[in-house]
């Protein structure tokens, strides 16, 4: 990257305010070419807002935005990718009754009407390959992709375009360490190239990896980009929070409560050998590994939303039939799914209606139910992180 080179985006005075919120505050952003600038900054901090301006989702009521000096109206997304901005967005935007070569091109500019599917098949076998997908068959459905082939397939689809700019936003969220190393590897490419990426992510590791700036945003104002070489890792949380780590985490001794959750001689379908855990009041437990390590499973299988092969599972020492997700939710057993977008949100109803739906295990339709309900454990909580 040349420190002297012109910018390649620089936005100037971008406000956007909610009615009484204001979700960016005069900021100031600049973006040289071939440059990785990270953007940091704790949840609500910004960083979403201000990726949706550029890419065209969100009008500023203030402001300015210039490509290579020019100013552009970023009014809508076919403007954002016009001007050669492009998108790695946290959720998936790919068709999945479509096929991978398919989705390569859906959306693009200039992709032509009618496709030759030979064509088609060659130049996507050619750009998978660039991020570690070669192995993939360009005419698979993309709906039997795992959820880490999607995140990759989504990174090819930015190399499909000629786009000068890059935004990633949190693209390595769902990966696992040798998944996250293509992707880091394919950001490092689109900048050798002389494109200019803006990486969203909460992993700092990744940060001092491959950016080599960052800016920083607290509530919803931006602060002055800082060369990752002058910076730690404690220095950019102090920065993100506004203050010293050592308050944020002071010194406290915690003790555990009895057994809470206990699982026996647990077995379910694509694990070998038996799983025994113990979880106590007050406790938390960390269960990781590789995508496919079987973590996920052992979740699902305590939650009921999995079938159990033997074993049993207790709450506060009693034994419970998990056989369908209703009866762990009546003995008060949440389970946070790793894809919100497929099975832990209903997308097409309100919010009210999301947030009450569990509850309607509490009005059972037989007897039986009633019987558990009145037995009901207190709530033990599962969250099965997408990196698991």
């Amino acid at each position: 990257m040349n420190d002297q080179a012109p910018y390649r985006l620089k936005a100037t005075g971008i406000t956007k305010s909610y009615g009484a919120v204001n979700a960016l505050a005069d900021v100031h952003f600049e973006l040289r070419p071939g440059e990785v600038m990270a953007l940091l900054g704790e949840n609500g901090a910004g960083k979403s807002t201000i990726v949706k301006v550029i890419s065209g989702l969100i009008i500023p009521d203030e402001g300015e935005i210039t490509i290579d000096g020019q100013v552009v109206q970023l009014s809508s997304v076919r403007a954002s990718q016009d001007a050669g901005i492009a998108v790695v967005q946290q959720e998936f935007s790919t068709v999945g009754s479509m096929s991978v070569a398919e989705n390569l091109v859906l959306g693009q500019n200039g992709a032509p009407v009618w496709w030759n599917p030979q064509k088609l098949n060659a130049q996507a076998r050619n750009i998978l390959a660039r991020v570690g997908l070669e192995d993939i068959d360009p005419r698979r459905s993309v709906d039997t992709l795992s959820v880490a082939e999607m995140q990759l397939l989504e990174i090819a689809r930015v190399l499909a375009k000629d786009a000068k700019i890059v935004i990633f936003d949190e693209p390595t969220a769902a990966l696992s360490d040798a998944e996250i190393v293509r992707v880091l590897d394919a950001v490092k490419r689109l900048a050798r190239e002389g494109r200019s990426v803006i990486y969203v992510t909460h992993r700092l590791g990744e940060v001092f990896e491959i950016a080599d700036r960052v800016t920083i945003f607290r509530n919803g104002r931006s602060a002055e980009p800082q060369d990752v070489a002058d910076l730690t890792v404690d220095r950019v949380v102090e920065m993100m929070i506004g203050r010293e780590l050592g308050h944020l985490y002071p010194e406290h001794s915690h003790q555990f409560g009895p057994a809470v959750l206990e699982t026996r001689g647990l077995k379910v379908p694509g694990i070998n050998g038996e799983i025994n855990l113990t979880v106590r009041r007050g406790e938390i437990l960390g269960l990781t590994g590789q995508l496919g390590s079987g973590a996920s499973e052992i979740m699902k299988a305590i939650s009921g939303t999995a079938d159990v092969l033997a074993g049993e599972v207790l709450l506060d020492g009693e034994r419970v039939d998990l056989h369908g997700r209703r009866r762990g939710i009546i003995m008060g057993i949440a389970y946070c799914s790793p894809d919100r977008k497929k099975d832990g949100i209903f997308a097409g109803v309100s919010i009210r209606r999301n947030l009450s739906s569990p509850g309607s295990a509490a009005f059972p339709a037989s007897a039986s139910s009633a019987a558990d309900r009145r037995t009901a454990k207190r709530p033990v909580a599962l969250r099965t992180s997408p990196s698991t």
